[in-house]
């Protein structure tokens, strides 16, 4: 189901209630979930809550929101937007759904970059292949005091995943991970030390639903997936304080 439903209609029809005030389950729910698992095969549902709009369900995969009727009969891929404050309730309810604990993270499989004081962090999943990545480098040059834990993810290719056991390999390995990324000079180091960190920060990322690079993730759990534009990481990373 990759075709994306607009669905102006439901969002002309929103009100002002927030998606965490009405995702109280009803009886109704386990019914829609069993019904709505048959019908979509394989696709696991992560749960089921009321939305926004009367009559309209919540269906959260995890990496996706969908909303269904009460009966399962019809099921709409888009987003809800308020109309109000034209703020994006889908992609804000699926932030919070999906907030990690920072603090559990494993930060001494990461590479460790400090920008300014480093009193502000960040988490980066990252695939030394992918060009949002190395765009997401060239504007976290930008962001003042902040240490960025880069967690390798090689998902791309077996070139990524010998690119990444080289940086890791490397003496001064922040070093090796920025001349690559923001100057085009590949690792030299042989990749053959103990890279067991980048087997259990994959092990890590699939379990955090972690399907696309990069992916930051705040002090505050929320996660913003893809190249995220300069102005934005920084008001994000300020209100995640």
């Amino acid at each position: 189901m990759k075709k994306r439903i607009r669905i102006a209609a439901f969002a002309l029809a929103l009100t002002t209630v927030t998606l965490g005030c009405t995702a109280n389950a009803d009886q109704s729910t386990d019914k829609l979930k069993a019904t709505l698992q048959e019908r979509l095969g394989d696709i696991t549902i992560k749960s089921i809550a009321k939305s926004p709009i009367s009559g309209l369900y919540e269906i959260n995969l995890g990496t996706q929101i969908l909303y269904s009727d009460v009966k399962g009969d019809y099921v709409v891929l888009g987003d809800i937007v308020d109309a109000k404050t034209r703020k994006n309730l889908t992609e804000a309810r699926l932030a919070d759904t999906n907030r990690i604990d920072f603090s559990s993270l494993p930060l001494a499989n990461a590479l460790k970059v400090v920008h300014g004081d480093g009193s502000r962090k960040v988490a980066v999943f990252s695939d030394p292949n992918c060009p949002y990545c190395k765009q997401l480098e060239t504007t976290l040059k930008s962001v003042n005091n902040v240490t960025v834990y880069t967690f390798l993810y090689p998902v791309l290719s077996p070139d990524s995943t010998a690119k990444s056991k080289s940086i890791w390999c490397s003496t001064d390995r922040a070093k090796a991970w920025s001349a690559w990324m923001l100057d085009h000079q590949a690792p030299t180091a042989a990749g053959t030390c103990n890279t067991a960190a980048i087997d259990s920060n994959l092990a890590l990322g699939r379990a955090m639903n972690v399907t696309g690079t990069p992916t930051v993730f705040l002090v505050d759990g929320r996660r913003l997936p893809g190249a995220v534009p300069a102005d934005r990481l920084i008001k994000e990373i300020a209100a995640a304080r």
